[in-house]
């Protein structure tokens, strides 16, 4: 099939998502116990200033998915990752009829809690235990536990994400059948 039989020209008017990537990396310590990295946005970030999330951002055009969420984990925090896992796809709400957010959510395992700072924000290893839910995004206190819950074969979760008239998140996870 060319590129011409994909459609492109003619879906222009349909509805349309933007492709983004977000990971949580683990690492076992047998001193520290399980701990996952999380990204505190800097205060200077114009979306989740100050806030907890994963490591990740937009997919490049011509780069699948795995590469993406290996490029963001690498640009963000220095950090090879291995045992990329997909955890969930997520359809949220951008608040236009016409266009959405598509993110793929992933965990992966890095060998080493070593990072190198970036412009992103303040990297730290959290203790699953002690995750500081009340700082993160808004939806992190109820999708971050559930993925970190998976086992490996689990299948990946399905979500979407809408807000309500009082601008409040809505998060519909799909039922297994």
């Amino acid at each position: 099939m060319g590129r011409e039989d994909q459609g492109v020209q003619k879906s222009r008017h349909r509805y349309q998502v933007i492709p983004r990537v977000l990971c949580f990396v683990t690492h076992d310590d047998a001193a520290d116990g399980a701990a996952v990295l999380l990204l505190r946005g800097g205060p200077h970030k114009r979306l989740w200033a100050n806030r907890y999330n994963g490591l990740g951002g937009h997919v490049e055009s011509g780069e699948d998915i795995y590469a993406a969420t290996r490029r963001e984990v690498r640009e963000e925090a220095g950090l090879e990752i291995h045992d990329l896992l997909l955890r969930a796809v997520v359809h949220a709400d951008a608040g236009d009829p016409t266009l959405g957010i598509l993110f793929f959510v992933f965990t992966a395992r890095a060998d080493s809690r070593a990072v190198t700072p970036s412009a992103e924000g303040a990297l730290e290893w959290r203790r699953q235990d002690a995750l500081p839910l009340a700082e993160m995004v808004e939806d992190l206190p109820v999708l971050l536990p559930k993925v970190l819950a998976m086992q490996p074969a689990d299948p990946p979760l399905f979500v979407a994400y809408s807000y309500d008239d009082a601008d409040r998140l809505q998060m519909h996870f799909a039922e297994r059948v």
